[in-house]
Order: C-alpha cells, then structure tokens, then sequence
C-alpha cells in the first residue's frame, strides 16, 4: 500500500487460462513497459524468496508495536487530557491532534495492513472501498503529524524567545488546530481517489492463484500530474516543515544556551532554564526522528518515480520500499513515546486516577472530591513548567 505507482505492483506473469484475466495482465504489461521500458518477462516476483520473508516479519513486529505503543499509549494521554482540566493549554491541544491522528492509524489503519502484508503477503481482500479509507487515513495521519509538530515548534519558539509577546488566544490556536487537519484533508484527497485494486497472478506451491494489490494508482498518461503533485507535497510537507521547525529549535537553543539572562539568577530561575533546556532537547530529538525516519521514504520515492530505471530492475526494490515505508510510520511510536511518557507524565496523571477510584471506595469520611485535590495536591504547576506546558 502506499504512494505506490502501478509500475511497482506487478508480480510475475504466469499462465492464467481464464481470457479475460489474460487480457487484463496484458494491458498492465503494457503499462509497465511504456512507462519504465522493461520487458514483461524481466518483472520480478517480489512475494516469493527469502528477502520477502525477513521482510514479513519485520513489517509485522513494526505494525504490532505500532498497535501497541500508539494505540494504547495515545488513548492514556486523550483520556487524561480529557479528566484534567489543568492540562488543557495550547502546547497540550497542539499535541492531543498528534495522538489522535497517530490512534486513528494504530486502531483502525494497522489491523488491515498487518492482514495485507503479513496474513495474506500482500493480497487485499477487504474491497475498493476500505482499500481508499486506509490509504485515505494514514495519508492524513502523516500530514497531520507534521503540521503538529510544526505548530508545537513554532509555539515554542513564541513562548521562549518572545516571551513579552501575548500568548495566542484560544480562539486562534483553534484555529490554527483547523488548519492542521483541514490541509491534510484536502490534499489527501487523490490518495483515495486513485486508490485501486489491481489483480494479478500468483504461484503458489501447488497451483495458479490470483492476488489483489490495494495501493495509489496513477495511469500512465497521468504520470506528469502525479509528480507534480508529489513535488508540491513533498515541498509543502516536508521540506518546509523541516526548514522552518530547524529555524524556530535554532533560535530557541540560541536564546536558551548562549544568551545571558540578565539580573541575578535565583535558584528558581535557573531550575526554570534547566527544565526549558531539557524540554528543548526532547523536541530536537523529535525533530532529528522525524527526519531519518521519513528522509529515507521521500528520497526512494524519488528515486523510484523520476529515475526508475535505478531501481526498477531489481528484484528486491519493492521489498525495500515496504520495509522503509514501516521505519517512517515507526516515527509514530517514538513521537508518542516522548510526548505521552516522557514530556506530559501521563503515566503519574494515570496513576493518580486510579488512586482516586481506589481510595473512594475506601474512605468513608470524604467524598471522592476531595480524594482527587489532595492526591493531585503536588506542586503541578513546577511540573509542568518544567515541560513547557503552561
């Protein structure tokens, strides 16, 4: 699944008796060779081999652990956010739509790509129209995860090297929020228009059998469209993104490691700098994830669709793609891992909850109230600065 151009989902041709399959391989066949110029009969067959094996299994670890950490991870953070009020300031409903784009991929899109890729090794049984909602969703998810981050960054750098400055009213930053899902929206929109199933065949062991590939199809006479299109999102969601958000943790480190502060510097002030400092090297290390997670998809993506010819022709490419299209959504993982675990202690948020529905059941003499006050009556506010949260 994927941006992937009908080029790259044929396996090899074997004798198939029924007419029209014959006809429809034929007129794929053609495509494949007007638009990258190989022979029918050098087509690799990418499913059978060893290298499509180890690639299995590491596609399947990727997607499970996906489930798993953002799945579950994003849901303990939506479900805090949402029973604290106290933590429901702009950097948090900055990152509530990170979690939620990267749940709705973990809960819904995962499942179907753990039975395409590994269950059924690439053959999509789930219809034309699940086959457009999944690419659909995780399309958006990406942009979405982007434009967060690049809406956090430049909150940040608002917070930390303007500090005078008024701070966004909410009425803004929601609609800013709009901005972040409405873009992707919008240009998401070809993933599934052009999302297709296309059959073709397979040999199993004993017999001929067919498979179905569920990806981005663009025809042929569309293919000047289609990069064109690819540039303007490659520049528009990941260039620029990256450039600007280098820009804002730049300036942000400049005014937080070589800038004097001026006046006397009080413990407090400098435990303040020390937290700001350890903040900032946490959304660096975002940054620097994001970029060698998804540096390696845009650049095979490059490769694959303006100069084919360099890797069209080996047998393992589209296994290669596959496997690197799993590192970039693994993004996803280390994005709620810092966030949810390490910047906003959710887990303590959590664990506080459930001492509260542990010791209501307990405690005779206070109402539940009053439980919830005195276990969250730790210095919040030094916390969260700490993280940049207020």
């Amino acid at each position: 699944m994927g941006d992937l151009n009908i080029s790259h989902m044929i396996a090899a041709p074997t004798e198939i008796h029924e007419t029209h399959t014959e006809k429809h391989l034929e007129h794929l066949m053609d495509n494949y060779d007007m638009d990258y110029g190989i022979p029918p009969d050098e087509i690799p067959d990418t499913t059978q081999g060893q290298a499509f094996f180890v690639a299995t299994i590491i596609i399947g670890v990727v997607l499970v652990c996906i489930m798993l950490v953002c799945g579950l991870g994003n849901f303990i953070f939506i479900a805090t956010l949402t029973r604290y009020k106290k933590l429901r300031n702009l950097t948090n409903l900055l990152i509530a739509n990170l979690a939620i784009s990267d749940f709705i991929v973990a809960v819904v899109c995962c499942p179907f790509l753990v039975d395409y890729y590994v269950v059924k090794k690439l053959s999509w049984d789930h219809g034309l129209v699940l086959c457009a909602s999944v690419n659909y969703l995780r399309t958006v998810s990406l942009y979405v995860s982007t434009n967060a981050l690049l809406a956090i960054a430049v909150d940040r750098y608002m917070a930390i090297v303007h500090p005078l400055r008024p701070r966004m009213k909410y009425q803004t930053a929601y609609c800013l929020i709009t901005g972040v899902w409405i873009v992707p929206i919008l240009i998401s929109i070809p993933s599934a228009y052009f999302a297709s199933e296309t059959m073709y065949p397979h040999v199993s062991s004993t017999l001929a059998t067919h498979k179905v590939f569920c990806a981005q199809i663009w025809p042929v006479d569309h293919q000047a469209y289609y990069r064109s299109y690819f540039l303007f999102v490659f520049a528009v969601e990941f260039v620029g993104p990256v450039i600007a958000m280098s820009i804002c943790y730049a300036h942000i480190s400049r005014e937080l490691w070589f800038k004097n502060v001026p006046g006397f510097q009080t413990e407090q002030i400098r435990k303040r700098l020390r937290c700001r400092r350890k903040t900032v090297m946490v959304l660096i290390g975002i940054l620097t994830a994001y970029i060698l997670c998804w540096a390696p998809y845009y650049v095979f993506a490059i490769l694959r669709d303006f100069h084919s010819t360099l890797i069209s022709r080996q047998k393992n490419s589209l296994v290669a793609f596959y496997i690197i299209e799993c590192i970039a959504m693994s993004n996803s993982m280390i994005n709620t891992f810092c966030f949810v675990s390490v910047k906003n202690n959710t887990v303590k948020y959590l664990k506080k909850i459930v001492l509260v529905r542990w010791r209501s059941k307990y405690a005779t003499s206070k109402t539940v109230e009053e439980m919830e006050l005195r276990t969250s009556s730790m210095p919040v506010t030094e916390e969260i600065e700490c993280f940049h949260l207020r």
